[in-house]
């Protein structure tokens, strides 16, 4: 899955009461007995129910262009590249007589023979037609939908080389864009200046990471379905089991599918509007064991509720909150305004390190908590803390970061602009009895230099910004409040090589960053940027 939440994601961490689609899975009915299929395949390509084929397929044709005259190739053209680099999107970088062709699945060093699909004034895109030459971090991809499923997109590199891929990722942006000097490796003088950029901090185990499941479901001919929508579509690609979730969310999802189906609850039809069943969603606490599973509906009532219910609890004694989200709009928003328990608590509870969180069913919690606990890690070494200190947290969502430096600083002040987040962040802070943190809400460049008006001083501003990076008039206010050290977290190389610049253009010096690979298989990275006033 990609987070885009924070998978591909684009990340919305600041909203922890509103769930964005991104990249997840729709799965289908299982039929009755007496109508079930011997084998059923997973990877099936489904149409909604009551849509026409020829409607599905001109959702997805384009417009024909005019050809560009003067170009080295030309559409369905067939050519042999070499490929040079790989793209933000984990597409192959090669050159045809200069001309820069983009090929879906090759990687860096290899030779291949590709046909010309798409060509524009500067760049094209082609379709991998034969390695010629095969990299050395070419493997096979584990998932059997792979192909076809847009959740992942480099499966078929090494682990290894994905590591290496991804610094040198961090690294390109923060050259090209942040136009900064990055140390080279393994350089020996002592008198180079620059940024060191270590090593990407990866899984000892990068599969089965995910602990929350969003599943879309739809219909077909054998009723309910899920699994990943295919690749910047919303074709529904049928799906049993997903190598980067957790097993008991697929075990969840796939149970919930055949209770449903049993039971005739119908399946939302994002077309006409109509049908109940919107999305499963199953959250996974890897410390404590417990589960949540959230029936985002379209509508209150649900027919046979209770036997539903109960064939659940008997099926997955394990889940300890059952949940009903409710979405009556036609959006691609997961999440509706009313959420109720229909059996359980309405909170499970998890650990990052040594901090206990209360997740809600609409609560924003990281996905990967094995490396949030390295991210989080890496973020309070670079603040430098001996207990001493007052930390402002920027977009501090619902605490997480916060209650970590809380352990290390004197005093924290987390600001925040969605209020439910802001909730969730104080009821964190009493679960773990911190008294030394202080949570408000609004905008960080409005409320930070109102902290400054009452005589709060930063010693450390730490900023976890959404992908589009921080607020111009947040990095002014940095540069106002004149804290010892700036801690940058990011979900985007492109615009923290953007923001750097501007901090180091006011007066601090970039030293260290660290990626950190939260979504192994996937194109995304995290990074952790360390950056010291200057005197």
């Amino acid at each position: 899955m990609s987070n885009t939440n924070r998978s591909g994601r684009g990340k919305n961490r600041r909203n922890s009461a509103a769930s964005q689609g991104q990249g997840n899975a729709s799965a289908s009915r299982q039929p009755s007995k007496s109508s079930r299929p011997s084998t059923r395949q997973q990877g099936k390509e489904v149409r909604p129910q009551g849509a026409s084929l020829s409607a599905v397929r001109s959702k997805g044709r384009t417009r024909e262009s005019t050809p560009i005259e003067g170009l080295p190739v030309s559409k369905n053209e067939e050519t042999v590249i070499d490929i040079i680099g790989m793209n933000h999107d984990g597409e192959g970088v090669g050159r045809a007589n200069g001309y820069t062709l983009f090929v879906q699945g090759a990687l860096p060093g290899e030779t291949v023979r590709v046909r010309v699909m798409k060509t524009k004034k500067q760049y094209g895109y082609a379709k991998l037609l034969e390695i010629v030459k095969a990299s050395p971090d070419r493997v096979s991809a584990p998932c059997p939908i792979y192909d076809q499923c847009g959740g992942c997109q480099i499966q078929h590199m090494s682990y290894a080389g994905q590591l290496a891929w991804k610094r040198q990722l961090v690294v390109d942006n923060l050259q090209r864009i942040g136009k900064l000097n990055v140390l080279v490796e393994d350089a020996e003088g002592a008198e180079q200046q620059g940024i060191r950029v270590l090593p990407t901090m990866g899984m000892d185990e990068p599969w089965r990471y995910r602990n929350k499941a969003q599943v879309p479901i739809g219909a077909a001919e054998g009723g309910l379905v899920g699994g990943f929508y295919a690749k910047g579509s919303h074709r529904i690609i049928d799906m049993e089991s997903c190598l980067i979730q957790h097993e008991h969310n697929d075990e969840v999802v796939a149970k919930v599918k055949e209770l449903g189906s049993h039971l005739g609850i119908s399946a939302y039809n994002e077309e006409t509007g109509r049908g109940l069943l919107r999305h499963v969603v199953v959250k996974k606490a890897f410390r404590t064991g417990e589960m949540m599973l959230v029936l985002v509906t379209n509508g209150r009532d649900i027919p046979h509720k209770d036997a539903w219910i109960g064939s659940i609890r008997e099926a997955i004694p394990h889940v300890a909150s059952i949940c009903q989200n409710v979405n009556k709009k036609q959006t691609n928003v997961i999440f509706g305004d009313e959420t109720r328990v229909l059996w359980g608590r309405d909170v499970i509870y998890d650990y990052i390190g040594d901090v206990q969180f209360a997740i809600s069913a609409r609560s924003f919690y990281q996905v990967n908590p094995v490396q949030t606990e390295v991210l989080y890690g890496k973020t309070v070494e670079y603040a430098g803390l001996s207990g001493k200190e007052t930390v402002i947290d920027a977009y501090c969502g619902i605490g997480t970061i916060s209650l970590f430096l809380a352990q290390h600083a004197d005093q924290v002040y987390g600001v925040e602009i969605v209020p439910e987040a802001i909730e969730d962040a104080r009821s964190n802070a009493l679960l773990n009895e911190m008294k030394n943190v202080k949570f408000e809400v609004g905008a960080s460049e409005d409320v930070i230099p109102r902290w400054k008006e009452q005589g709060i001083e930063a010693d450390v501003i730490v900023v976890d910004p959404p992908r589009k990076g921080c607020d111009p008039r947040l990095l002014d206010t940095i540069l106002e409040m004149k804290p010892e050290r700036v801690v940058y977290v990011s979900c985007n190389p492109s615009t923290l090589a953007r923001d750097l610049r501007v901090l180091e253009d006011g007066g601090y010096r970039t030293v260290e960053v660290t990626p950190v690979d939260m979504f192994p298989h996937t194109v995304h990275v995290e990074s952790v940027a360390m950056l010291v006033r200057r005197n």
